[in-house]
């Protein structure tokens, strides 16, 4: 795949920022006394794994005004080598906006992780195109790839019409535009029209389409495999016939990918994926990986991917690396991977758990 020459910006995201807390030592969250804090988002967690190996990359979001969060939360951007962008919005009282809490354990052998959400009056529903200059972002500095996930175009009626309108701006400027769906039920409930139509209009201008067989299914009505199914690696076919249903609806996107994750306990998944990439198929097998955290390794995949794709990679490496990297970040106690060296990643692939002195 051929990027805008001469970007500043290899990779850029729409996000809305929160942060997560974690009970310590794998316990549940009813249970729990000490926990901890973390700045998260699904979309920052892609931009980790570029930033860290040294490619520029940028967020685009909302800040609440004067909040020790919103600072916190600055911080750790710079901490991950991240840029922002975003206005700073008047909390407007203790009932006011605020940035999403995430509240989720990890889960022990039998007793899955649980995850709480909680995002009412949440600032990231403002996202608005007119708080941006987008002109100077993809015709003056330049911008390689866009990355957009579903979740935050279900976020709101706000932040669905931004991600429309950043995705199409970037087709016409000569920017890639990658779309992962990130289908939520919740987010999708008395949505489903309005939502369909805005999932739509970023899948036709999309690049790459990334998804499990859950999401290209309920997100954009492609026929595939039963969700959640076991054995999954004698369905390898069933997930190649999603990706060329999804073609076959857009025939302009060139790179599609899925996870395959099939999990035996908390601590030890099989984990694999398979992608079409420039008409070429690339499959990694499920094999065991084992997990303290599986939550961000979706994210660590698809991060690793588009690095990949952004670095020139072949089509077969893609794939590993993608895989490599979701498999390194679900072993850290945050949701996002902040990489050593590429060396690091192809160890994990290539099972080389060795010191390295």
């Amino acid at each position: 795949m051929k990027f805008k020459e001469n970007a500043l910006y290899s990779l850029v995201v729409p996000t809305s920022m929160g942060v997560r807390l974690t009970p310590h030592d794998r316990q549940p969250v009813h249970l729990a006394r000490d926990y901890r804090l973390q700045a998260t988002s699904a979309e920052s967690n892609v931009l980790s794994i570029a930033a860290s190996l040294g490619m520029r990359t940028k967020v685009l979001t909302t800040f609440v005004k004067d909040s020790p969060i919103a600072k916190f939360i600055k911080n750790d951007l710079m901490f991950r080598n991240i840029e922002f962008e975003g206005i700073e919005v008047e909390q407007g009282g203790p009932w006011g906006y605020r940035h999403q809490f995430n509240i989720a354990d990890s889960g022990y052998g039998l007793r899955g992780p649980r995850v709480h959400n909680d995002r009412s009056g949440e600032v990231g529903k403002t996202l608005n195109t007119k708080d941006f200059n987008l002109t100077k972002l993809f015709l003056e500095d330049g911008v390689k790839l866009i990355h957009i996930s579903g979740l935050i175009a279900s976020l709101s009626e706000n932040s669905a019409k931004f991600c429309v309108e950043l995705a199409k701006k970037a087709k016409t400027s000569g920017t890639k535009v990658s779309f992962d769906l990130n289908y939520r039920a919740s987010f999708w409930k008395n949505r489903r029209d309005e939502l369909e139509n805005v999932f739509k209009s970023i899948a036709e201008v999309s690049d790459i389409l990334i998804g499990n067989e859950e999401d290209f299914q309920l997100a954009l009505n492609i026929p595939g495999p039963e969700a959640g199914g076991k054995n999954i690696s004698d369905e390898i076919d069933s997930f190649k016939t999603l990706i060329n249903n999804a073609k076959a609806i857009y025939p302009n996107t060139k790179c599609f990918a899925t996870t395959l994750r099939e999990v035996n306990n908390a601590n030890e998944h099989l984990w694999g994926a398979v992608a079409l990439i420039d008409e070429e198929w690339q499959v990694v097998l499920p094999r065991p990986i084992q997990v303290l955290d599986r939550i961000g390794g979706g994210d660590g995949f698809v991060g690793g991917f588009l690095y990949s794709l952004l670095k020139g990679f072949d089509s077969t490496s893609c794939l590993q690396f993608a895989w490599a990297c979701g498999a390194y970040v679900v072993t850290l106690l945050d949701d996002y991977g902040l990489v050593a060296d590429e060396e690091q990643i192809w160890s994990i692939y290539q099972g080389n758990a060795r010191v390295k002195r």
